[in-house]
């Protein structure tokens, strides 16, 4: 059911794009923007993980900089039937994780040093667990186009506002764009296209817990992980995901402090609705 709805959310965003590009320019604009959402999405399947890395200062680590971590990340790897992927430490006492890469064969995990000193090895092995599901169902390749495809929407949008100011919607019988459409366009499609993208991101993110418990078997770990990152992120976000908004969507617990109402438009279901669903899982018989 999650794999359906994330198809037809990402179909939904393609049909948005294609929309947009026609309303901004007619039938060559309809292709022009499903051309540049393409280019994009190239360049974000191939380096997008070196870019969000690059921005959170992670740094590669081995077993003999972090063995306990090493350790566990081998077993719940061989448990998934994955590579082993590259693990990165980001200097931050706020605890979080996310994983990164086109695929699982060039899959990272990057975690915070604040992540491994607040959580006990139940605990960690359940976050780890998460980002391996991810990895697993290629979670990080439809948050990237469903990311891509809305930042396309995005500067669209901006390009309308410009053609409107310089009186480039005036063509609305040449197969061209016309104000009205474009005014609608700006206002409209961006705000759809964020609240897609984040409809993709919550489900791939109920799917991760499920999937990341029966990897760990077990799913109270991570419930127990998920309540206390709540927790310290409400206290303490991460400071680089504030200048970085558009990745929240990759850690595991939302990294940005936001408000009551911010929190409706989060990328991430709310911690204890994933908590009671682990719970559930557990009492249906799931177990280490």
């Amino acid at each position: 059911m999650n794999t359906l709805r994330t198809t037809l959310l990402l179909a939904g965003l393609t049909g948005l794009l294609l929309a947009a590009g026609q309303a901004l320019g007619g039938q060559q604009g309809m292709i022009v923007a499903l051309l540049f959402a393409a280019l994009m999405n190239f360049g974000s399947y191939w380096y997008s993980d070196r870019l969000v890395l690059s921005m959170y200062r992670a740094r590669e680590i081995g077993p003999q900089q972090a063995p306990g971590l090493y350790r566990t990340v081998q077993r719940l790897t061989a448990r998934a039937g994955l590579p082993m992927p590259r693990l990165y430490l980001i200097d931050s006492a706020a605890p979080n994780a996310f994983a990164t890469g086109r695929n699982p064969e060039h899959a990272a995990v990057a975690v915070t040093s604040g992540l491994l000193r607040m959580l006990d090895e139940r605990e960690l092995a359940g976050v780890l667990a998460h980002e391996l599901a991810h990895v697993r169902n290629r979670d990080i390749l439809t948050g990237t186009v469903a990311a891509t495809l809305a930042g396309a929407i995005a500067m669209l949008a901006n390009l309308a506002q410009w053609a409107l100011i310089f009186g480039l919607g005036r063509r609305d019988s040449e197969g061209g764009g016309n104000a009205l459409g474009m005014l609608v366009m700006m206002i409209v499609a961006p705000l759809a296209a964020s609240l897609i993208q984040m409809a993709v991101s919550r489900s791939r993110e109920f799917a991760a817990d499920e999937a990341g418990a029966r990897i760990a078997g077990d799913p109270l770990g991570l419930a127990r992980a998920l309540r206390k990152l709540e927790l310290a992120g409400r206290r303490a976000p991460l400071p680089a995901a504030e200048s970085h908004p558009a990745t929240a969507h990759l850690f595991i617990v939302n990294p940005l402090r936001g408000s009551s109402l911010a929190r409706l438009f989060s990328t991430h279901p709310p911690t204890e609705q994933r908590i009671r669903r682990l719970e559930a899982l557990a009492a249906g018989g799931v177990s280490a």
